[in-house]
């Protein structure tokens, strides 16, 4: 069984100033470069079928593409912090392409993702550092900013389960870009109705 998640890839130079924020933080675990990414929605162990049905729903998403903005760092977790990230603004297109997904995926079966949802990249695990040793670590890098770049596709990720998470493969690819215009005799006959 497939445990599939969908989301957004981050470019290598993007990657890359994310990668210079490791190191400094006790009993971190640090993510790889290369399984750097925003989750759009966790959807979990499927089978091979339910994978499928979900791969050609998705399919169907016509969407702008959008502008990411990476912009500053921080924590999950409380009192008790499990990990630390960086936060993505959110944007209109962001978010709507999140919220369609949550629908489609509803109306195939799934239950409703059970948290608000925060966009970000994670960047270490943090069970076993203390909360002091995540506030000093956050407060030396607070003002972290990474610019941004454009969303031009989003991708249905496999995992396998595993410590710190990835590698991830990619299953299936969606382009973003401006959705088909109506010919205008059907653009008419749509006004019409």
């Amino acid at each position: 069984m497939p445990r599939l998640f969908t989301g957004l890839e981050i470019p290598a130079e993007t990657a890359q100033r994310l990668a210079f924020l490791r190191g400094g933080l006790h009993r971190a675990v640090w993510i790889d470069q290369e399984s750097y990414h925003i989750t759009l929605r966790f959807i979990g162990d499927i089978d091979e079928r339910s994978a499928d049905e979900v791969a050609d729903a998705l399919s169907r998403i016509r969407r702008r593409p959008f502008d990411v903005v990476l912009s500053g760092i921080d924590s999950f977790g409380g009192p008790r912090p499990h990990s630390v990230f960086a936060r993505v603004e959110p944007c209109a297109g962001l978010m709507e392409l999140q919220a369609e997904q949550e629908r489609i995926l509803q109306r195939l079966g799934f239950p409703p993702e059970g948290r608000k949802y925060t966009p970000h990249v994670t960047i270490a695990r943090t069970k076993g550092s203390t909360q002091r040793d995540v506030i000093e670590w956050l407060t030396i890098r607070g003002g972290f900013t990474a610019g941004s770049f454009k969303a031009d596709r989003f991708v249905l990720f496999s995992s396998k389960a595993s410590r710190g998470g990835g590698p991830y493969i990619i299953e299936e690819a969606y382009p973003l870009a401006a959705a088909p215009s109506m010919p205008k005799l059907a653009a008419i006959a749509a006004y019409r109705r």
